[in-house]
């Protein structure tokens, strides 16, 4: 082990030729000379004379150093000692290995202790990375959607045998908020600009979709009212009234994007208060009209969880339609069928005394159609470049990610259910 001192002040007393043995320059008290190369004139790649300390001025610790140490290797001085930062002597500098392309060094875990304990002594705080949240193989936290979704039966079957009406209040909240939803999604859509910075309508980069809420929601109210109150004619009759002042309420805001923004609208009004209002049809049937409502939300529920367990289960190897949801197999859309097709024969025959293969055809039909529907919806959130429509729900994300597939399903069963019953 070296005895010298390094990068500290030498001892007061220094011993008296402590290394007799040593060349000049390799005494750690000791005076610098020249390496024997350069003594007798050798070729070093340097000029020799670049080393002269009366020609040059070299005179303090870093530059004589230089005189013992080739170009690019780095000396620190400090209290006239010289720290070399060189590879370990005897190691030739144009043979050390390439770096490597992980990380520079790796601490042993008894140092990486040491080192958090140490801080830990100074007043620093040594934080880790917070632990990932446990989704499960479908992308979802299963324990909160199970939770979440046992709350809302809940509300709605209290709803449906308590106070019919009170179920139209519900339908209402959750078109309202689905409206909300899909304003703040489409406002975060941006237009595409071609060369000169502009879209083909005009609108600047960046500017959302812009959705007429006032007229959205108050015909979304008068479009449910009608349907329980009027039913299917009070419905349609609504319908068209609220598009129309849907574009009458956008013209007043300006020419500009009218086109794209009056689309969105129109297309809105159909999409959520309309399709939604087929389940507000089905409970103003006179005849079991809320058994009919207790089977459509059975059997979309009952496709939603078969065609998730099964394509969890089999992995979903043959995916459905991979560009649009990628979690979305075969597999999966198999399972959702079966399951609802079993659960449509049950409820047909128990709650609405219709045959067992009525009630399979409309489990089949409405497993397909609201697999269409969970698509369209991912369409939607792949177009608008968002990946949940919104987060009031935890483990399903917003309102419209739950509303999706009873929508598409609502017209179907309808239809349907009184055709059959």
């Amino acid at each position: 082990m070296n005895d010298s001192t390094w990068g500290g002040t030498p001892p007061a007393n220094p011993p008296v030729d402590p290394h007799t043995d040593l060349q000049p320059g390799h005494d750690p008290y000791g005076s610098y000379g020249a390496w024997p190369e350069q003594a007798t004139g050798a070729a070093t790649g340097h000029e020799a004379d670049r080393y002269d300390p009366d020609r040059h001025g070299y005179g303090d610790a870093s530059t004589r150093a230089q005189q013992h140490f080739p170009a690019g290797v780095g000396v620190q001085a400090q209290d006239d000692h010289t720290q070399v930062l060189s590879p370990i002597a005897g190691h030739d500098l144009l043979a050390e290995p390439e770096p490597s392309a992980g990380p520079p060094f790796r601490e042993e875990p008894a140092r990486v202790d040491a080192a958090r304990a140490e801080s830990a002594r100074g007043g620093l705080v040594v934080t880790e990375e917070p632990p990932a949240k446990r989704v499960g193989k479908a992308g979802r936290n299963l324990p909160q959607a199970i939770g979440v979704g046992a709350g809302l039966g809940a509300v709605i079957i209290a709803s449906l045998l308590t106070i019919p009406m009170l179920f139209v209040g519900v339908v209402l909240i959750a078109v309202l908020v689905g409206l909300w939803e899909l304003t703040g999604a489409f406002g975060k859509a941006e237009a595409i600009a071609d060369g000169s910075g502009r879209t083909a309508q005009g609108a600047t980069v960046g500017r959302g979709i812009r959705l007429p809420v006032v007229p959205l929601g108050v015909g979304s109210v008068a479009m449910l009212v009608a349907g329980y109150a009027r039913g299917a004619e009070g419905l349609a009759i609504a319908t068209a009234l609220t598009a129309i002042a849907v574009m009458v309420w956008r013209m007043t805001e300006g020419p500009e994007d009218f086109l794209r923004d009056m689309t969105a609208g129109v297309f809105t009004v159909f999409y959520l208060p309309f399709l939604a209002g087929f389940a507000v049809l089905m409970l103003a049937d006179d005849d079991h009209g809320a058994q009919r409502v207790l089977t459509f939300i059975i059997l979309v529920v009952c496709a939603d969880t078969g065609a998730y367990v099964a394509g969890v289960t089999s992995g979903g190897p043959h995916k459905m339609a991979p560009t649009i949801s990628p979690g979305k197999s075969w597999e999966g859309f198999a399972g959702g069928v079966f399951t609802s097709a079993v659960a449509g024969a049950l409820c047909v025959v128990l709650m609405l005394d219709g045959a067992w293969w009525q009630g399979a055809v409309v489990g089949v039909a409405a497993a397909a159609v609201s697999a269409l529907g969970d698509l369209a919806e991912s369409m939607i959130k792949r177009d608008l470049k968002v990946k949940d429509m919104g987060s009031l729900l935890p483990g399903h994300g917003g309102v419209m990610d739950r509303l999706d597939s009873l929508l598409a399903a609502a017209p179907v069963v309808w239809l349907l259910l009184v055709l059959f019953v």
